[in-house]
């Protein structure tokens, strides 16, 4: 069992300081349960056990569990068998705490591209021939949904919307779980972005276009095997996507200064 944190000890270790007392005994909390490798599920200490292990008052310790439960990282039942347990936090939820992070950094088209066009062509170089045939028959659907331009500025913000999901299904496949959710979460802020700045007004025909023949080839190269030539077509395509979304871009504050 390991060593009982008294006052005295969270005071040398600088636990009066910093954040609030409750946070910081959350952090020791999570610490203690990666340093005793416990799993999704695993109940942890009691209330009591937890004022002995960290030395501190049953108010500091409810407030460090409501701090982990509002993290996503326990799961707290009441009633027979009840307790709190380690929870591990979903992709969604943790897609939309960084998001809310992000919320008021104003990122700009530029910002997200930038990102996209590093990691994005790796990502499909390591795909290459490893697909199934399952897989890229839901990429092909998933292109097929926006198979005819954009009629009015309701459907072209549906096909941004489907087109990048298309990135995002991609990135599902990967076996690397940090450039998944990197890819993942990249898509799914601008499919925000474009919507609440209403990127997608006017319809762009030679967008929507482009980035189709551009996603076809690339699943032809990925069913091929074909690593050098899936690297270099998703390279295109972020780079022709960047420069007319920044069109799109200037068009949206051409509109909001003249108007």
């Amino acid at each position: 069992m390991p060593p009982v944190i008294t006052r005295s000890d969270t005071s040398a270790r600088g636990l009066s300081r910093g954040p609030s007392r409750p946070v910081q005994v959350a952090d020791k909390i999570k610490d203690w349960v990666v340093e005793h490798g416990l799993k999704r599920g695993d109940r942890l200490p009691s209330e009591a056990e937890l004022m002995t292990r960290f030395g501190m008052a049953k108010g500091t310790i409810r407030e460090a569990m409501r701090i982990l439960e509002a993290q996503g990282l326990i799961k707290t039942r009441t009633g027979p068998g009840g307790g709190s347990f380690v929870h591990e936090v979903s992709k969604e939820r943790a897609r939309a705490l960084l998001g809310n992070y992000f919320y008021f950094k104003d990122l700009t088209i530029a910002d997200i591209y930038q990102l996209r066009s590093v990691l994005e062509p790796e990502l499909a170089a390591s795909l290459a021939g490893v697909l199934s045939d399952d897989a890229l028959d839901a990429l092909r659907a998933n292109i097929a949904e926006f198979d005819t331009p954009a009629a009015d500025a309701e459907q072209e913000r549906e096909r941004h919307i489907v087109s990048l999901r298309f990135h995002a299904m991609l990135a599902a496949q990967s076996s690397n779980p940090l450039l998944e959710f990197l890819i993942d979460f990249m898509a799914c802020m601008l499919s925000d972005l474009t919507v609440y700045r209403r990127l997608f007004d006017p319809p762009n025909t030679e967008l929507w276009q482009r980035g189709r023949d551009y996603q076809m080839r690339l699943v032809e190269a990925l069913r091929d095997g074909d690593a050098e030539g899936a690297r270099s077509i998703m390279s295109d395509h972020m780079r022709t996507a960047w420069r007319l979304m920044e069109m799109q871009e200037a068009e949206m504050v051409n509109r909001f200064i003249s108007e």
